[in-house]
């Protein structure tokens, strides 16, 4: 029973992660100022694709479990705003709207795992990498909005090139 609940939910992870795909950081994204502690590209897809196995584990290890109905409605409202992100960003350009976005996200991550660690201590354990990951996107998406501020005032619009 584990299994087939840990490809459903590697599933929704990959689901979520599919909007790198439809939604690239392109030109847009390298035209804006970053802080100098931005991490390299090749290291997000390294990341989430680590963030994503844990976090299937860790729904999977709860889904099977009694009692697990709250960390399973934040698992779900988390991979939600997880899958809404990247649109949000990168899509839309909405610096502001991301960072509300995330501050959501992060919120959500935090009681996913404080409920999946009431359930089960290893999958609220495997839920630390991925709150540790979203405090850093956040801190990026505040620099990014702090240096800026115009992209971020036009909510969208091109920057002139």
């Amino acid at each position: 029973m584990f299994w087939i609940a840990f490809v459903i939910f590697l599933a929704a992870c990959f689901g979520a992660g599919a909007t790198g795909a439809m939604f690239p950081p392109g030109a847009w994204y390298r035209s804006l100022n970053k802080p100098s502690w931005t991490p390299p590209d090749w290291l997000f897809p390294v990341a989430w694709t680590t963030l994503y196995l844990c976090m299937a584990t860790a729904g999977a290890r709860v889904a099977v479990a009694d009692d697990n109905a709250i960390a399973m409605g934040l698992w779900a409202l988390q991979i939600a705003l997880n899958t809404l992100w990247t649109p949000v960003f990168f899509g839309l350009h909405r610096i502001r709207a991301g960072m509300v976005v995330l501050g959501c996200l992060w919120v959500a991550v935090a009681a996913a795992m404080v409920a999946l660690w009431q359930v089960d201590w290893i999958a609220g354990a495997l839920f630390a990498p991925y709150l540790l990951w979203v405090t850093v996107a956040g801190a990026l998406n505040g620099a990014v909005w702090r240096l800026n501020p115009e992209v971020a005032r036009a909510g969208g619009a091109q920057p002139a090139e």
